[in-house]
C-alpha cells in the first residue's frame, strides 16, 4: 500500500477510535462519578481535537511542492505535533488542579463495576489502535503518527490506573491520587512531543545511525574520493541531504555529474522521500587552508 495513503488511513482510524472512547467514557463517568474516569475522558476529548489536527496536518504535509513552498509542506506535521503538545499540557494542568480539589473533599464512587467494564473495553480499543499505529510508523516513519501514538500510549497507562482505582474503589483517596498520577504522566508526554516537534522545526540533524548509513552509501560509489559539509534534516515525512562531493581534479564536468547522479540514485533507492543536493569539488581542495567547509566531515 502507498505510504501516504497508509498514513491517511491511520489518521482516520485514530479519529474514529477517539470519538468512540469519548462516548464510552462519558457513560462510565455518568454512572460512577469517578474523577479518574473524568481525567481519562478529558484526555480522550482532547484526542479528538488532536487527531483531527494531525489528519489535517498530514494532508497538508503530503501536498507536493509549489512555487511558494519549494521544499514542500512537510513541516505541517511537526507544527501540528507542537500544537498537540500544548493541548495535552493544558489538559494535564486542569487535571492536576481538579485532582487536588477532590483529594480535599470526601467522595464515594457509584457503581464502580460498570465503570470497570467500560474502562476495560477502552483499554482493549486503545491497544488495538496503538498496534496499528506502530505498523504504520514502521512503514512510513511519520512524525505526526509517532506523536499520536505516543499520546495513546499514555492513554494505556491512564486506563490501567483508572481500572486499578475502580478495582480498589473502597479506598476513597486512591481515585483522585491516581488521577493526579495520570495528569503528571500526560504532562510528561506533552514535553516529549514538544521536544521532538521542535527538533524538526529547528532542522536538527538526522539520527546518527541514519547519517552513518548515508556516509557509507556515498563512499561506496566508485570514483568518489570523499565528501565534506554533510548537512541533513527532516521535514515531516521528507528527508533532506546536502553535501560537497570530492572527486578527481581532472574529471570532465559530464563525468562529475554522472558520479553525483549515482550518489543521488543510491540514496533515493535506500530512503523514501529523500531530497539530495550535491556540490562537486576537486579533491585537492581538501588540504587547502583557504577552502572553508562547515561540518565535521
Amino acid at each position: 500500500m502507498n505510504k501516504s495513503r497508509l498514513v491517511r488511513i491511520a489518521t482516520y482510524v485514530s479519529v474514529a477510535v477517539a470519538v468512540t472512547l469519548v462516548l464510552i467514557k462519558i457513560y462510565a463517568w455518568w454512572q460512577t462519578e469517578s474523577v479518574s474516569i473524568l481525567a481519562s475522558l478529558l484526555d480522550s476529548t482532547l484526542d479528538i481535537a488532536a487527531s483531527i489536527m494531525i489528519a489535517v496536518a498530514v494532508h497538508i504535509a503530503q501536498t507536493p511542492p509549489d512555487k511558494e513552498h519549494r521544499f514542500g509542506h512537510g513541516k505541517a506535521e511537526p507544527l501540528a505535533s507542537l500544537a498537540q503538545s500544548v493541548f495535552i499540557a493544558g489538559s494535564a494542568g486542569y487535571l492536576i488542579l481538579y485532582s487536588i480539589d477532590r483529594m480535599l473533599s470526601d467522595s464515594v464512587l457509584k457503581t464502580p463495576e460498570t465503570g470497570l467494564i467500560f474502562m476495560l473495553i477502552s483499554l482493549l480499543m486503545t491497544l488495538g489502535l496503538i498496534a496499528f499505529q506502530r505498523y504504520v510508523i514502521h512503514k512510513t516513519q511519520s512524525t505526526a503518527i509517532k506523536a499520536d501514538s505516543l499520546h495513546y500510549l499514555t492513554d494505556v497507562m491512564a486506563n490501567i490506573l483508572v481500572i486499578l482505582s475502580l478495582w480498589l474503589s473502597h479506598i476513597q483517596w486512591l481515585d483522585p491520587l491516581l488521577a493526579l498520577g495520570i495528569a503528571l504522566w500526560i504532562l510528561r508526554s506533552a514535553i516529549t512531543i514538544a521536544k521532538e516537534a521542535s527538533n524538526q522545526l529547528l532542522d536538527r540533524e538526522l539520527p546518527e545511525e541514519m547519517r552513518q548509513q548515508i556516509q557509507q552509501i556515498i563512499l561506496g560509489i566508485p570514483n568518489v574520493k570523499g565528501f565534506n559539509d554533510l548537512r541533513t534534516y527532516q521535514s515531516g515525512p521528507n528527508f533532506f541531504v546536502q553535501l560537497d562531493l570530492e572527486l578527481d581534479d581532472y574529471l570532465s564536468l559530464k563525468e562529475s555529474h554522472r558520479i553525483a547522479e549515482q550518489v543521488t540514485k543510491a540514496l533515493i533507492d535506500e530512503f523514501d522521500n529523500i531530497d539530495v543536493m550535491i556540490h562537486q569539488e576537486p579533491v585537492s581542495l581538501r588540504n587547502d587552508p583557504q577552502h572553508h567547509t562547515w561540518g565535521e566531515e
